[in-house]
């Protein structure tokens, strides 16, 4: 039993190390690239490129300059450019900027200027395009007799394109019509009966927001004027070129700081804290690179903020352990024991944390987006490392004689 623990506890020890040397060298091979200097950094820290698009239209309305912005967001993000911003200069510009990006024509080509939106049919045929719907947009009611008074989007279409979709309508009763923006599908409704007047209803679990955002999609293919490219170039970092570098001494100062707490506090599930923090570090940097992360200065701010709820968990733990300690139970029963009581707890605050992130990731847009992601991908390494990684290796320092009561908080 005690030798197994030692090589249990060499292992984690030498895996810590591993995964320290990995995300601080870092590897590239292919198109897999890990370590912390391949995370992408946002225009605030490291500077991109900027476009400005102009309507070639003479006065557009606000509903297609809105149109517009919603159609480049969401080739944004498809293009995983999420930290990039998005914002109308004047009566009919349109300014983006993208971080981490050095070739402003190569984001020009991937992002293009014109939207391309089909309807095809399930034989891969195309019916019609965005130059035939005259009009879409979001309506709540009950879209069928005594049915729910839910949110729904509604097409009309000019002559042509109520012919195309009359005979395609007729031809696929059953079966679904795809609609397509820049070759991505964004909804693919199924067929209900003939459509000959020209006007259909997209239905289904769609909220207001949902509805809405469809519907923009769908008028962002059919607008009435072209985005042409009026100029583009390349712009520094927003916060100065040391901008990173003093905020990563100031995180491995407050970083040493708490592993010394921790140590000085805790003692012994204080180092084995500190090695469970110093392995979720790792991970975390990882995984940044992994999920394609775009580092800005807010995205920073939810590793800090994940960090210190990776501490908060391993202090109650801690102290659940303690306790147990004091109510009389023998070492391995408290550490169990503090495990088990601390798991809810920890379980509740991390979720509702989570929920929080989830919800700010999904409404929120640029620097907004990165703060969210960096912080749920910590919460949920932060939990899995305090819960699993730490329990591990105070198990096996319990086992291999560290036993001393005093060295766990009794006094």
């Amino acid at each position: 039993m005690k030798a197994k623990s030692a090589i249990i506890l060499a292992i984690v020890v030498i895996a810590s190390i591993l995964l320290g040397t990995l995300s601080y060298v870092g590897v590239n091979v292919g198109d897999l690239a890990l370590g912390a200097k391949y995370i992408k950094q946002g225009l605030d820290l490291s500077g991109g490129v900027y476009i400005v698009y102009e309507a070639d239209k003479e006065s557009p309305s606000e509903e297609e300059m809105n149109t517009a912005i919603a159609l480049i967001r969401g080739r944004l993000d498809r293009k995983n450019y999420t930290e990039a911003e998005v914002a109308r200069q004047g009566l009919k510009r349109i300014r983006v900027d993208i971080p981490g990006v050095e070739d402003a024509n190569k984001a020009v080509q991937e992002i293009g200027a014109t939207a391309q939106l089909q309807f095809v049919d399930p034989e891969g045929n195309q019916v019609l395009t965005g130059a035939d719907v005259l009009v879409a947009r979001k309506d709540v009611g009950a879209t069928s007799q005594g049915g729910p008074v839910e949110p729904y989007i509604t097409l009309e279409f000019n002559a042509a394109g109520t012919k195309a979709f009359a005979e395609a309508t007729k031809k696929f009763i059953g079966q679904q019509i795809f609609i397509q923006l820049d070759e991505a599908i964004i909804s693919d409704p199924r067929v209900r009966s003939e459509i000959t007047e020209g006007k259909a209803i997209i239905s289904g679990n769609y909220t207001a927001e949902s509805a809405e955002e469809l519907a923009a999609l769908i008028r962002a293919g059919s607008l009435p004027f072209n985005l042409t490219v009026l100029e583009m170039n390349g712009i520094g970092a927003k916060l100065g070129a040391n901008a990173l570098r003093t905020g990563l001494i100031a995180g491995a100062i407050g970083v040493s700081i708490v592993l010394l707490f921790m140590i000085f506090m805790y003692k012994a599930p204080g180092v084995a804290a500190d090695l469970a923090l110093s392995i979720y570090i790792s991970l975390l940097i990882l995984l940044l690179n992994l999920f394609n992360v775009t580092l800005t200065l807010p995205g920073i701010a939810g590793i800090v903020l994940s960090i210190g709820m990776a501490v908060d968990a391993n202090v109650i733990i801690f102290s659940r352990i303690k306790e147990e300690l004091l109510a009389g139970k023998t070492l391995r029963a408290a550490v169990d024991s503090g495990f088990d009581k601390a798991f809810s707890a920890i379980i509740d605050g991390n979720v509702t944390t989570l929920i929080a992130a989830v919800v700010l990731f999904w409404l929120g847009t640029g620097p907004i987006k990165g703060f969210a992601t960096t912080l749920a991908i910590g919460i949920v390494t932060s939990m899995f490392t305090a819960l699993v990684i730490t329990r591990v290796i105070m198990k096996q320092m319990v086992n291999i004689g560290i036993k001393n009561p005093k060295l766990y908080g009794a006094k």
